[in-house]
């Protein structure tokens, strides 16, 4: 039981493990919002997609800043640049994400839910990570005599 212990923390750690853990929780809140409303509702298919991804950027937000960069905005406006810096990039992988979609499924005719649930999102996936980890959540620097 030790060594599963040792194990967990040592995987907590890693912060590309906790991205690929809660990266996907996200994916998982983007595909149940998708196939949700697309089984329930009349809604349009890229609207349907839009509002699905929507909902994970704000999972993933929440997520990414607390437990897997462990965000150092300690104000409003650290906390805000944050998530505009993040929003911004995600509009990015959104773009990607509808347009992808768009293109594969709507212009070339493949499965949606094959190209959603695999292409698509392995893509995404990568990039956000990258993004996040390089373009948002940058550690401030310490000033002399702050604790690491």
């Amino acid at each position: 039981m030790k060594k599963i212990k040792e194990f967990i923390i040592k995987c907590w750690k890693n912060d590309v493990l906790r991205y690929i853990f809660f990266g996907g929780c996200t994916t998982l809140v983007n595909l149940a919002c998708f196939y949700i409303l697309r089984r329930t509702t009349r809604i349009p298919r890229d609207i349907v997609n839009t509002i699905s991804v929507v909902a994970a950027i704000l999972f993933a937000y929440f997520v990414n800043s607390r437990f897997v960069f462990e965000s150092r905005a300690d104000n409003f406006k650290d906390r805000f640049k944050e998530f505009v810096k993040f929003i911004s990039a995600r509009l990015s992988t959104l773009i990607i994400e509808v347009g992808g979609v768009w293109l594969l499924v709507g212009v070339l005719k493949l499965n949606e839910f094959l190209i959603k649930t695999i292409i698509i999102q392995i893509i995404v996936l990568v990039l956000n990570y990258i993004f996040s980890k390089f373009l948002v959540f940058t550690k401030k620097e310490k000033k002399a005599g702050e604790d690491a």
